[in-house]
């Protein structure tokens, strides 16, 4: 259940980072309560899944599921550069997190 929690507060993190590229420095209201309440969520499930993961593994999978999310969210959506390097490197920070986990 803790690696469960772990992997949606990861995706949590994707949703709160999002929410405050979107919020204008905290100045529009919708996004900002996005962020607040993805925030706590995916804090609160770190906390959570830290309570069985060791926290150097936990943290680890927590960032970069949420920096992975985060980036493929600007690739696919928001307009970013999907240059084969960019690709490349989040696919190396894909294999780490697998390799935390299988390794664990």
């Amino acid at each position: 259940m803790a690696w469960l929690v772990l992997v949606i507060s990861g995706l949590l993190e994707t949703a709160w980072a999002i929410a405050l590229d979107r919020s204008a420095g905290l100045s529009r209201l919708v996004p900002s309560l996005v962020f607040v309440v993805t925030l706590v969520l995916s804090m609160g499930g770190l906390a959570y899944a830290l309570r069985e993961i060791p926290v150097g593994t936990g943290y680890a999978v927590w960032v970069g599921i949420g920096a992975v999310g985060t980036a493929l969210v600007g690739m696919l959506a928001l307009g970013e550069s999907a240059s084969q390097p960019r690709i490349l490197c989040l696919l190396l920070v894909l294999a780490g997190v697998v390799g935390l986990k299988i390794f664990h």
